[in-house]
């Protein structure tokens, strides 16, 4: 069971208000709702505030989330979107009736929720200003670390605001943009880490900065999408390559293209044009290179070989130890 809870606001009572947050809740809930193969994903519990009917109190807000962490799910995801708070004493995220600052939902709260939960992974996702605040546990007895299984994901630091651009807030459109697939892995699986990586390169030195903390054994994945490559053909890479530093010999035989061959050139054999569609796949996503020459193409024709990349040795490891 994999259980989340959005949460945007763009109404406040007494405060400034909002344009883009509730927006930015619809958007992760209908990334976060499926699969990119349509298979259930999360199951989204949403909460919207944009007028004085849909009004989200700090006590409706911190029972909900208490709630969710305590249910027993594989995952239980918190995401918010709206004001957020820092001074002396905490950091806040601000519900629709706050007067001031303080009297949001202390982020404190939010992770005794999840140091807590029962919930196998816990992950907390703020997109609000200060947000980086969360984990760093200042005037609490209650928490000293992140409890296993807790991963922090946030907007910016404690010290900085979080932007908004389009009607939409910086941090959320790259970490949609990341669920939706391009933080994915060659097997289109996306992790919490490889979200933190897409919006960690997508901002510069100069804009804010994501904050990312964890404390798990493992990363599990937040959405899968269809896979750059078909793992069985990305199985194979130990069958091409059975060492690492192995370089695999080709020949025009590889190569099914009859253009560009001298007469003494061996036609093509429908066994190596097979394994050579594989292996051009490689070399389209990073995984091998051609040696001592630029296209796989010369590599054949010329009768020269080809090894993988460091990122390839990588996935022929993985497939070695059974993990893909």
């Amino acid at each position: 069971m994999r259980l989340a809870l959005i949460v945007g606001i763009d109404y406040y009572e007494h405060i400034d208000q909002l344009y883009g947050c509730v927006n930015d809740a619809h958007s992760v809930k209908n990334v976060l709702d499926r699969h990119a193969d349509g298979s259930v994903n999360f199951d989204c519990h949403l909460m919207t505030a944009v007028s004085a009917d849909t009004m989200i109190s700090r006590s409706s807000l911190k029972d909900t989330a208490e709630k969710l962490c305590a249910t027993q799910a594989d995952i239980a995801l918190f995401y918010f979107a709206g004001h957020g708070y820092v001074d002396a004493t905490g950091g806040y995220l601000l519900c629709s009736d706050a007067t001031r600052g303080d009297e949001g939902l202390s982020l404190n709260d939010i992770l005794v929720f999840a140091n807590k939960s029962k919930a196998k992974n816990k992950i907390i996702i703020l997109d609000s200003c200060h947000s980086g605040f969360a984990g760093s546990f200042s005037g609490n007895s209650e928490l000293t670390s992140l409890a296993a299984g807790v991963t922090v994901l946030t907007a910016s630091s404690e010290e900085q605001y979080a932007s908004e651009e389009n009607g939409r807030g910086v941090f959320t459109t790259l970490l949609v943009d990341a669920l939706s697939g391009s933080a994915a892995n060659l097997t289109g699986s996306i992790s919490p880490g490889s979200v933190y990586a897409h919006i960690d390169q997508s901002l510069g030195g100069w804009e804010q900065r994501p904050v990312f903390k964890t404390n798990v054994q493992e990363f599990i994945s937040l959405r899968n999408i269809q896979p750059a490559i078909a793992l069985n053909d990305l199985r194979l890479i130990t069958t091409f390559f059975p060492s690492p530093g192995f370089e695999f010999d080709l020949d025009p035989t590889f190569e099914p293209e009859m253009k560009g061959r001298d007469a003494d050139m061996p036609p093509p054999d429908v066994t190596n044009t097979k394994q050579f569609a594989v292996l051009q796949k490689y070399n389209r996503l990073n995984l091998l290179v051609p040696v001592d020459c630029e296209h796989m193409w010369n590599a054949a024709m010329e009768s020269k070989s080809c090894k993988l990349t460091a990122l390839g040795e990588h996935y022929r490891r993985l497939v070695e130890k059974n993990r893909i």
